[in-house]
């Protein structure tokens, strides 16, 4: 008689994870009023909606680094150099427009291998 395997273990999600994931969320949150902001319907007619796309990807982001899956690493990543090339495109980018995405992005990258 064989005994059952144990059922696969979860990953268990490192306090950095969590803490990224907790200042996502709130930082998404705080993102819908601008959206319909005048300062944001001031750089242009194109930046609401860009915008708006952006806190929605980052909020999925969050979301799938909360439930730690790999995808959202690679989806977070891509996001934070579109956002340096638009930044760049505009004139206004700066290095610290890098820093917090970047930290970001390493302790992502840092966590991969305990990510499905």
């Amino acid at each position: 008689m064989t005994m059952p395997s144990p059922p696969a273990e979860k990953a268990k999600r490192p306090i950095a994870i969590t803490v990224i994931c907790v200042i996502g969320f709130i930082g998404a949150a705080l993102a819908v009023p601008l959206v319909f902001s005048a300062t944001a319907r001031g750089i242009g007619a194109w930046y609401p909606p860009y915008l708006a796309l952006c806190s929605v990807v980052g909020f999925a982001c969050m979301v799938g680094l909360w439930m730690m899956r790999k995808w959202a690493v690679f989806l977070y990543t891509g996001m934070t150099a579109v956002n340096q090339v638009i930044l760049l495109a505009m004139g206004v980018w700066n290095p610290l427009a890098l820093v917090l995405p970047l930290i970001v992005v390493v302790v992502a990258f840092m966590n991969l291998s305990k990510m499905s």
